[in-house]
């Protein structure tokens, strides 16, 4: 049975997990307090998931790496080489400290993962939309409201891997291009939560789930400016 790994298990890593469960798969959790807090969930999801340590989780035939991007630096490096890694980060400098090369927009912060897992192929996925939303829109494969989000990556054979996770998972995928695109999706852009929101406006976080299309969301990211 394939297996989803996380490292870091929040409101997206935690409703990855139950995704997951959902879809057949089984699921290792970790956080950084260790695999004694994440009880109440692993009892919750069932016996296809397991709590372990960040580098167990590694082990997955999936990885979502989905912790604040100030904690990039404790993510195992060994464990992940060669392996298609999914990040789910979005920079916010009150959280994770100022990072000059994400403030000059030298680099976006998965390109920050990518140089960190020099040995990885990191992919960008599941951080423009809201968790609650994210539980609410998985759909079958021959849905017609089945919605669709963007990818970005350096490495084509990772992000194929990536989108048959998010297929399994119940959602589309739109490859966006490397992983120096991935800005077209994060905070403050058009294609960040507002279309997954019945309003399609600023205030998702108070509104019920709403599909995205492929040309929704493709329109979105090519209307980003930074």
């Amino acid at each position: 049975m394939a297996t989803l790994g996380l490292i870091g298990s929040g409101h997206i890593g935690s409703t990855l997990a139950r995704l997951a469960v959902d879809a057949g798969l089984d699921v290792v959790l970790s956080n950084s307090r260790g695999p004694q807090t994440l009880s109440d969930l692993v009892d919750e999801l069932g016996p296809r998931a397991r709590a372990a340590t960040p580098a167990q989780a590694a082990a997955g035939d999936w990885v979502v790496v989905t912790i604040p991007v100030g904690a990039i630096g404790t993510v195992p490096r060994e464990p992940l080489v060669g392996k298609t890694v999914i990040d789910t980060g979005n920079y916010f400098a009150p959280r994770d400290g100022t990072i000059p090369e994400l403030e000059a927009q030298e680099l976006t912060d998965s390109e920050l993962l990518q140089r960190h897992l020099a040995e990885a192929h990191v992919v960008k996925a599941f951080n423009n939309i809201n968790y609650k939303h994210l539980a609410a829109l998985p759909r079958p494969v021959d849905a017609a409201d089945r919605t669709t989000l963007p990818i970005a990556g350096n490495d084509p054979g990772a992000k194929k891997h990536a989108a048959e996770l998010l297929s399994l998972l119940g959602y589309d995928c739109l490859d966006m291009g490397p992983l120096a695109e991935s800005w077209r999706s994060q905070v403050g852009t058009p294609a960040f939560c507002a279309p997954y929101a019945v309003t399609k406006n600023d205030q998702y976080r108070n509104q019920p789930a709403a599909p995205a299309s492929a040309a929704e969301v493709s329109a979105a990211l090519a209307s980003a400016r930074r």
